[in-house]
């Protein structure tokens, strides 16, 4: 899988930092939110998502637009933050080890679909558990998609990372959880990796190495 790659890209939920979709689903109906499979889900979910982690709409907007979808307005940003934040573990036991590790041989880039709320939170994390400042020392650049104002599948975003540091298509590895964001990548000449539980880049890569 690595022959003739020099650069990596990774998604960082389910690949590098653990999350739980059902957990913010329960979460989620807590607060009162009807139909939560198809409001909120790993394969599809409602454009609020998608305006919140492209940075059109800002976290207070998010979270009027979770009020209305709760038809509660009674509902308080850090009820609405917590139940949001569920879906958020942490970063898997040797992630970082292997990240610095590969930094070493390879150009490595993150690329993740994210958003203020959910960024907030993980610096949290990484400051109480690692006493790390952001996940900058991992990468050569990160593209976080509130930030850029594009997020994946959009093939536009790995366009932008290909042309902003000058990689090459077919030297260039991508590794992401969800087979939808594989396929531009890959249409595009990127080679990719469909990382699936009980899959882990440390067993991925540990038997490449």
């Amino acid at each position: 899988m690595l022959e003739g790659i020099k650069n990596i890209i990774f998604d960082y939920g389910n690949v590098i930092f653990e999350i739980d979709f059902p957990r913010a689903q329960k979460a989620f109906e807590k607060l009162g939110i009807k139909n939560v499979e198809s409001f909120f889900a790993h394969k599809g979910h409602s454009s609020l998502f998608d305006q919140f982690e492209t940075g059109t709409i800002s976290a207070a907007e998010f979270r009027d637009g979770i009020r209305k979808a709760a038809d509660n307005d009674a509902l308080s940003d850090q009820q609405i933050d917590d139940a949001w934040n569920a879906l958020l573990i942490g970063v898997m036991d040797g992630n970082h080890e292997l990240l610095l590790k590969l930094k070493e041989k390879y150009r490595t880039f993150l690329l993740s679909n994210i958003n203020e709320i959910h960024l907030a939170r993980v610096h949290q994390h990484l400051k109480e558990k690692f006493d790390l400042e952001g996940n900058e020392g991992f990468f050569e650049k990160i593209y976080y998609s509130h930030l850029v104002g594009k997020r994946k599948p959009s093939p536009e975003i790995f366009r932008q990372v290909l042309d902003e540091n000058n990689l090459k298509a077919e030297e260039t590895l991508f590794i992401d959880d969800s087979p939808q964001h594989l396929k531009p990548a890959a249409a595009m000449g990127i080679r990719t990796y469909l990382l699936t539980y009980p899959d882990s880049i440390r067993k991925v890569f540990e038997e490449l190495l």
